[in-house]
This record gives structure tokens, C-alpha cells and sequence, in this order.
């Protein structure tokens, strides 16, 4: 055999193994399940139902990935997008999706090995407790931190002192994210030498961070800016105001080198190579929320009141009313049961005790102060 075919016969080839994966669904399967539970983001649930299974389907093929086979990277995830958007709803409903073990994690609570707060390592201890303790399904379970942005580095230039609360975490946090044998101490708290430590590989959890990034679509903007003036060649610098594109437009063109600049060591980015931009949900996704998952809290309190053997209704104009105050206070989903749990309160305190009650509509009136609830069961009480 000459030297040309021996270099050929070490080329990797593709593995072929049989569909569908052992544990993912199909990503059209996955991004049906997401849609009965999480309104819009399309966009993003199509990357997250890509990676998902890209990365269940490597699990499988590493397990047996022959001599000189290709080695896949991992699949973990950054989603962007304001408060209230659908990003931690979004890792929760996948965990339900793939039925594997979750963990969740603030970013802003983690600090490094040896300083007060949580050790990043106890982010694993919560989800192998998740997986009761079976250290197989937690290898294959799916972590999401949340607030990823609030553990910047101060600038870009690399730093002469320790960064608690910044590069020290995004440090912390390589080493797991891209994969290591982390070794956790059974029970809760800080590591001690007489522990009885379990070895935990993370080369195969999924990680999922999240964080709204304010500031980013102005540094996307800038470099868009600068790119349009080397190519016109113009003398003067153009303003930010001229460009006209919403932060949600702004964020669908991030490259890595925006999160770099924003704060993010490159290494870290670099363990994060999915970037999903999460939209600002408008009034008609707002109202959708209300009213069309399959938990959604419209379906919610008319069961709680069906034990109570009450029809309960909401008007069109009271959801209008709902979504209207979210966008007000600029909280996104998340706002709309503060909302409507200000709405019902009189109603879930009175009707259990009234007799003879059969149905409850709920009017816009209702819902901005200017009619009271009482009106419909007075005459009952």
C-alpha cells in the first residue's frame, strides 16, 4: 500500500447510525412540543431544537465513535433577549421535552472555589440530586444559568486583579462547560477533605445560558456603523439614531466579537457556539400567552374556579387590558400572573364561600380599576 492510500484510509468518514435519536425527538418534534407551551420565538426554537438534538445524537455517536472518527463539539447554548421574554421557559420546557434531569442557576450567585457564595461546582450538585442521585442521567441532563450577562469582566483588556463576581466566574465556568470530571461533595455546602466526593463527567450535560444583555444592541449598532463607513468611504462618522433598527433587530446580527467586546472572555464564548436572539414580546404575543399554551393562566384559573363549580370568562377586551399593563411595565410574560393575580384576588378570597354562583366574566373594567368583581355575586352573598 502506497502513502497515498494509507493517509486516505485514516480520512474520517461520517458514522451512519440508525434514526431517530436515542433520546431527542426529531427537531421539528422538538419545536412542536416548545410551541405548546412557549408563544413565538420561532427563530430561537428552531436553533435550540437543532442543538438539542445535534447534541443528544453526539452522546450516542461518542459512545462508539471509531479510530480516526470526527469529533463533534458540544451544542450549548446562549439565548439573549429582555426580561420576561421566554428564556428560562424555554430550557424548562426542553428538560420536560427530552425528560432528562434540570438544574437552574443564577449566574450572579456564583463565585469562585474559595470565595463566600456558591461554588460553581454546586450548580452540578443540583442537578445530580435532580437526577435522584443516578449519576447517568444526570451525564445527560441539561443545566441553564440565568443572568449571564451580570458576570462581565470590567473591560476588555485582560485583568490584573481578581474579579470575584465577573472573569473569576466565567473562569470557573470553562472548565465544566466544555467538559470535565468535576468531583462534588455529597452533601450541600463547601468542599471539605473528609467528604465522600462524587465524580461527575460533564462532557455530555447540556448548558443553556440566558441573560437580557442591555447595552449590546449598542455595540452592534457601532460595528454595523463602522462597517457601513469603511465601505462608503465617507469622511464623517455617522450616528447611532440613523440607524434604524429595533434592540430585537440588533441582536439577530451579534457575532462573538460584540459579546467579547460587551465583556465576555473569548474562551467562553467560545463554549457557548449557538446564539439564539429571544424577540420583545409585542401586545398580540402577550395576549396569545393568556390564552393559547396548554398551561396557560386563562386555562389555569378556569379550572380553579371549575372546582368551585364556576364557569369563569375573560372578555376579549379584558386579555387587551391584561397585555396593555405588562407593556406598561415593561415585564414582559413574566408580569402577566402579577397582573391577573391582582384581578382575581377578591374573587379567589369570595367565591369558595358563596353559594349559587355558576359564572364570572371578567370585562376590561375590571382589569384597569373602574368597575369592581363584587357586582356579578352581590346579590348571592
Amino acid at each position: 500500500m502506497n502513502t497515498t492510500e494509507t493517509l486516505e484510509s485514516m480520512e474520517p468518514t461520517p458514522t451512519v447510525t440508525e434514526r431517530p435519536c436515542s433520546v431527542a425527538p426529531t427537531p421539528k418534534e422538538i419545536h412542536r412540543f416548545l410551541s405548546q407551551f412557549v408563544i413565538a420565538q420561532n427563530v430561537a426554537k428552531r436553533k435550540l431544537a437543532v442543538a438539542v438534538y445535534n447534541h443528544y445524537h453526539r452522546i450516542d455517536y461518542m459512545k462508539t465513535m471509531p479510530p480516526y472518527g470526527v469529533e463533534l463539539s458540544k451544542s450549548n447554548v446562549l439565548m439573549v433577549g429582555p426580561s420576561g421574554s421566554g428564556k428560562t421557559l424555554l430550557a424548562q420546557t426542553l428538560a420536560r421535552c427530552l425528560q432528562v434531569p434540570f438544574a437552574m442557576a443564577d449566574a450572579t450567585s456564583l463565585t469562585e472555589a474559595g470565595y463566600m457564595g456558591e461554588d460553581v461546582e454546586h450548580v452540578l450538585l443540583r442537578l445530580f440530586q435532580a437526577a435522584g442521585e443516578d449519576q447517568e442521567k444526570a451525564e445527560r441532563g441539561i443545566i441553564y444559568i440565568d443572568e449571564i450577562d451580570k458576570i462581565m469582566r470590567k473591560s476588555e483588556g485582560p485583568s490584573l486583579s481578581r474579579d470575584v463576581s465577573g472573569e473569576g466566574v466565567q473562569q470557573a465556568l470553562l472548565k465544566i462547560l466544555e467538559g470535565t470530571v468535576a468531583q462534588l461533595p455529597r452533601r450541600q455546602g463547601k468542599k471539605h477533605p473528609s467528604d465522600d466526593l462524587q465524580p461527575l463527567d460533564t462532557s455530555h450535560i447540556l448548558f443553556l445560558c440566558g441573560g437580557a444583555f442591555v447595552g449590546l444592541d449598542k455595540i452592534i449598532a457601532q460595528r454595523i456603523l463602522q462597517q457601513a463607513q469603511a465601505e462608503t468611504q465617507q469622511g464623517k462618522d455617522p450616528s447611532l439614531d440613523s440607524l434604524d433598527l429595533s434592540t430585537t433587530e440588533l441582536q439577530k446580527r451579534m457575532l462573538p466579537e460584540d459579546l467579547v467586546k460587551f465583556g465576555m472572555l473569548p474562551e467562553f464564548v467560545g463554549r457557548l457556539p449557538v446564539l439564539a436572539a429571544l424577540e420583545e414580546l409585542d401586545h398580540e404575543a402577550l395576549v396569545r400567552i393568556l390564552t393559547e399554551p396548554k398551561n396557560s393562566l386563562v386555562r389555569q384559573y378556569k379550572q380553579i374556579l371549575a372546582f368551585e363549580g364556576v364557569e369563569l370568562h375573560f372578555s376579549d377586551d379584558s386579555l387587551d387590558a391584561i397585555a396593555e399593563k405588562a407593556l406598561q411595565r415593561q415585564i414582559g410574560a413574566r408580569g402577566l400572573r402579577m397582573i391577573v393575580e391582582e384581578v382575581m384576588l377578591d374573587v379567589m378570597y369570595e367565591v369558595p364561600s358563596i353559594k349559587g354562583l355558576k359564572e364570572l366574566h371578567i370585562r376590561r373594567e375590571h382589569v384597569v380599576g373602574s368597575e369592581a368583581l363584587a357586582e356579578q355575586w352581590e346579590h348571592l352573598a
